[in-house]
């Protein structure tokens, strides 16, 4: 694969391909099915598992076991859109060795159904008077049909939510309100499932007392890839531009790869304002426009070497040709045709539950607001095809410019994009287990701990290949005492880094405040995110949260560093991240919770884009973030004057602010601070 010389991967993750993603059981279940398959029996289940994992077959099998095995009357299936309908369709499970096929009777499946959703909503209503199993049916369906016929109405039914992420606490969200109302009447089994947990603003999905009734299955990223057949290495990477984005595409966009581009929001910075216009431009850069295949609708180019594309327009504002095109990409006789198309560009288009198992990059230009919508578009190049070995994620952004006056949009898109890729680094990762480091440690048979072994002396890196997992020593980490705050530090650590990588002020200072002392962000911030998120735990179990994921966060980044600083190419499929995180470890002296507070959680992600923008952009948005930077707020203060309490119990003496070290320093300015504002305020 060619990679153009101007994008720079911020990250890139290799997989070893032992097809342990694919095969299936005895019953044609997969790995991921099977754990979810397991956990049948709970009235509120929550699967977490990324795109092309198979999350809807794994739906077949729980709903029909509640149906045939568990006295529920119906299931309900709830999709955001129509399309994604169709995964819901007929299966022959029997053929598989499953003991009962899925059937959804025609007139059931509402997302197939013509009309408006106030008809659809009468449908539910005869549906839930029928004695038929099985409705498919919209967000927006149901959401009418629960206010017209109440909660009650769906008692002792099963409902599926499929791409939870839409749902959110707030209450505004009106299916996040409805499911609160069935969580309270407790007469419905709940089946929630999402390839990203994170909504990409600062709501939650649930409250965490309605998300503390769900037995949560999780299936990772990297469980997932690293059980491929054929996909063994995936890039993501942002690239930098100026001027129109149409110009410098194919700097990025390489034709021999098969690439679906989302090019930009008609209301965003980076758009043109003439969408028509861009996919033009698109494909005049392209080659030589030949004309229009009679039969797909896809516009054909020829290159300048001489090959053939087939591009597939969905941006179109003539809705027949567009749906003639969409219809063509979803031919079920082309399913396994690598040939029938090579690019395809669209517009609010070819994302959630788009499947096209071909795509080896996903372009998109523009900055995305939500963190779930990327993830969902790097899903689309993440399905396992044979003949690809690679998949890249790009994200071209344009370079902020001093005279726009929009720079300081700009910036923020910038900043955005980097907690994208950060976050992206979490997801894609093993799973990290972090144990404190004391005289009874020992090893954990299933864990290969290097070479030479568990060494009682110091602290150890153990990796479970078949689990995805480590398994991390820490001196002075402390222990989530709680069920929730174990629940927390084992499944939610991403959620808890998406919320860190997203605060602007934490990703502001990390990035480009030469005076910052890391402690005021793995600390003060971090602390302050996760008093904000988990109230209902106690100080001692949001510090076990605190420290457990600022480890995570910092170790990502410490094993990328080493991986892509070691130079070494020979290593094997999926040793390099591995190996960093080991060499990481060994290289200090004690890994202990005070190294890890201590580093900047995001000095590797400024060095990757120190590579990526220009010298003169990179000046530019550091004045421009340090001319609003505020010395301290009375809240960090706060915080800053409690951690100097905990110093005076640990020292016998208060933080000195002559202090050479740079967070004694902090704490004790935090002190003076709170005494000048105390002695303002005694002035009157």
């Amino acid at each position: 694969m060619t990679t153009p010389t101007q994008s720079v991967p911020s990250v890139s993750v290799a997989y070893s391909r032992n097809g342990g993603s694919t095969k299936a059981n005895a019953l044609g279940m997969r790995p991921m099915q099977e754990r979810a398959y397991e956990k049948r029996g709970e009235q509120y289940l929550l699967i977490k598992s990324p795109p092309a994992s198979g999350k809807s077959r794994a739906l077949m099998f729980i709903a029909l076991d509640k149906l045939h095995n568990q006295g529920l009357r119906q299931a309900i299936i709830v999709v955001p859109e129509r399309s994604i309908g169709s995964s819901f369709a007929d299966e022959k499970l029997t053929q598989h060795g499953f003991w009962a096929d899925w059937t959804v009777v025609p007139q059931w499946n509402l997302c197939n159904a013509p009309g408006t959703d106030g008809g659809k909503v009468n449908a539910v209503g005869t549906f839930l008077a029928s004695a038929d199993k099985v409705l498919v049916c919209t967000h927006a369906t149901f959401r009418f049909a629960v206010e017209k016929f109440g909660v009650a109405a769906f008692d002792d039914r099963l409902i599926a939510v499929d791409e939870f992420h839409h749902v959110s606490a707030n209450p505004e969200n009106r299916l996040g309100l409805h499911l609160t109302e069935f969580i309270a009447r407790d007469r419905v089994h709940l089946v929630a499932m999402t390839g990203s947990y994170f909504r990409g603003d600062a709501e939650a999905v649930l409250s965490p007392t309605d998300e503390a009734k769900f037995e949560t299955v999780t299936y990772t990223y990297y469980e997932q890839l690293n059980g491929y057949e054929h996909l063994k290495q995936l890039d993501i990477g942002y690239f930098f531009y100026s001027g129109s984005y149409s110009d410098d595409i194919l700097k990025v966009l390489d034709p021999t790869e098969k690439t679906i581009i989302h090019i930009p929001s008609v209301n965003s910075r980076e758009s043109t304002k003439d969408k028509i216009r861009e996919v033009e431009h698109i494909i005049e850069e392209l080659g030589d426009w030949q004309g229009t295949d009679p039969v797909t609708g896809f516009q054909l180019v020829k290159t300048p070497d001489g090959r053939l594309l087939r591009i597939a327009d969905l941006v179109d504002d003539d809705a027949a040709k567009r749906d003639r095109v969409s219809a063509s990409l979803k031919d079920p006789t082309q399913k396994h045709n690598r040939d029938h198309v090579d690019i395809i560009i669209a517009l609010g288009m070819a994302k959630e539950g788009f499947d096209w198992v071909w795509c080896e990059h996903a372009l998109t230009v523009g900055y995305r607001s939500s963190l779930t919508e990327i993830v969902q578009i790097i899903g689309r190049a993440t399905r396992d095809a044979p003949g690809k070995a690679c998949a890249r994620f790009t994200n071209l952004i344009a370079e902020p410019d001093a005279a726009e006056k929009a720079v300081a949009e700009a910036v923020n898109d910038t900043l955005k994009a980097i907690a994208a890729s950060l976050l992206m680094e979490q997801v894609l990762a093993p799973r990290f287990e972090f144990k404190p480091k004391n005289v009874e440690s020992g090893p954990t048979p299933g864990f290969d701990y290097g070479e030479g072994g568990y060494d009682p002396a110091k602290c150890n890196v153990g990796f479970n290949e078949e689990k995805g997992k480590f398994q991390i020593e820490i001196k002075g980490l402390a222990e989530p005492k709680s069920p929730e705050a174990s629940r927390i530090c084992q499944q939610d650590l991403n959620e808890v880094i998406a919320a860190f990588v997203q605060d602007k002020s934490a990703i502001e200072r990390g990035l480009f405040d030469p005076d910052l002392v890391p402690e005021e962000l793995t600390q003060v911030r971090m602390g302050k995110i996760i008093k904000d998120r988990y109230p209902e735990l106690d100080e001692a179990d949001q510090e076990a949260v605190r420290q457990h994921a600022i480890a995570a966060l910092t170790l990502t980044q410490k094993a990328k560093e080493a991986a892509l600083g070691s130079g070494d190419d020979e290593r094997g499929p999926n040793t390099a991240f591995v190996e960093g995180v080991r060499q990481f470890a060994m290289n200090v002296r004690d890994l202990d919770i005070d190294l890890i507070d201590s580093i900047n959680p995001f000095g590797e992600a400024y060095s990757i884009l120190a590579k990526t923008m220009s010298e003169e952009s990179l000046k530019q948005v550091q004045a421009i973030i340090s001319a609003k930077r505020v010395n301290l707020t009375l809240e960090e203060a706060r915080d800053l004057a409690k951690r100097a309490l905990r110093f005076k119990q640990e020292r016998g003496r208060l933080p000195s602010i002559t202090s050479p070290d740079a967070w004694e320093k902090r704490m004790a300015e935090g002190v003076a601070f709170l005494a000048r504002m105390k002695a303002e305020a005694a002035r009157g």
